[in-house]
C-alpha cells in the first residue's frame, strides 16, 4: 500500500507553489519585453537639430548581447574629451593615443562583477533591475570604429546635435569622483549619477542621450534591438 505522509503532501505543495511562482515571474518577463518591444518601435518626440553637412561629427554605436555604448571622437566640434578619460587612469596610458572613447552607462555591481558574459547571474541581474542608485560611466580607448551593419552603426551629426549629445552625457558622469580599473588595460569606470533599474537601462541611456542629438528613437528602448533599429 502507498502511504502518503504530511512530508509528501508538504513537498507537493512546495512543487506547486514553485511551478506557481516561476509561471508568474515568466509571465512578468514575458510582458516586461513585449511592453519594451511595443514601446520600442514607437518614435519619441526629439528636438530638431540642423542637418549633418560637411562639417558633421561621426559617431558610433555599439552594441552587445544585453548592451549598447555610444563611440564619440576625443576631439570634435569643441569638445575634448581627453580631461574627462585620462591616460593615468588607465592601467597601461599608452592607450591613450587612440583616437576614440566608447561611452556607456550602467549598474555598478553588473558591470563590475561581470567581465564576461558568461559571469551573468540571475541575482546580480535581479538586484539591478529591482533598482539601484550605484551607476558607473564605462569607458573603453578606441582606434578608429569601422561600421559593420549589424553591431556596430555609424551616426552623422551636425556639431550643435553632437554638442546636445554631449552634455546628456557628460550630466551622466560624476566629475571629480573616484574612477576604477576596468575590464582590461585599455578602459576604466568613473562614478556617474543616475539610478539604474527596469525602467531605466544602460540601453534606454543610450537611447536618451541620441534622442537628445535629434536622432529618431524609440519612446523606450531597454534592450539593444530597441536602439539599433533606429540606426
Amino acid at each position: 500500500m502507498l502511504m502518503v505522509t504530511n512530508e509528501t503532501i508538504s513537498w507537493r505543495r512546495l512543487g506547486r507553489v514553485a511551478r506557481g511562482l516561476l509561471a508568474v515571474i515568466g509571465l512578468i518577463l514575458f510582458a516586461y519585453m513585449g511592453l519594451g518591444l511595443a514601446l520600442g518601435t514607437i518614435p519619441r518626440e526629439t528636438v530638431a537639430m540642423p542637418a549633418a553637412g560637411p562639417d558633421a561629427v561621426t559617431i558610433f554605436v555599439e552594441s552587445s548581447a544585453i548592451h549598447t555604448a555610444i563611440i564619440v571622437p576625443k576631439q570634435a566640434a569643441g569638445v575634448d574629451w581627453r580631461d574627462w578619460a585620462r591616460p593615468q587612469d588607465l592601467r597601461d596610458p599608452r592607450y591613450a593615443g587612440f583616437p576614440f572613447l566608447a561611452i556607456g552607462w550602467g549598474e555598478a555591481g553588473f558591470f563590475r562583477e561581470t567581465p564576461h558574459w558568461r559571469d551573468v547571474r540571475p541575482g546580480t541581474i535581479l538586484r539591478a533591475a529591482l533598482g539601484s542608485d550605484r551607476t558607473l560611466i564605462h569607458v573603453d580607448h578606441l582606434p578608429l570604429p569601422r561600421a559593420n551593419g549589424n553591431d556596430v552603426r555609424m551616426v552623422r551629426l551636425s556639431p550643435q546635435a553632437y554638442r546636445r549629445m554631449v552634455a546628456f552625457i557628460q550630466s551622466s558622469w560624476r566629475r571629480g569622483a573616484p574612477h576604477y580599473s576596468g575590464y582590461d588595460v585599455y578602459d576604466a569606470f568613473y562614478e556617474a549619477t543616475g539610478r539604474y533599474s527596469a525602467r531605466h537601462t544602460c540601453n534606454s541611456w543610450t537611447g536618451d542621450a541620441l534622442a537628445a542629438a535629434g536622432v529618431r528613437m524609440g519612446w523606450w528602448t531597454p534592450f539593444p534591438w530597441t536602439v539599433m533599429t533606429w540606426l
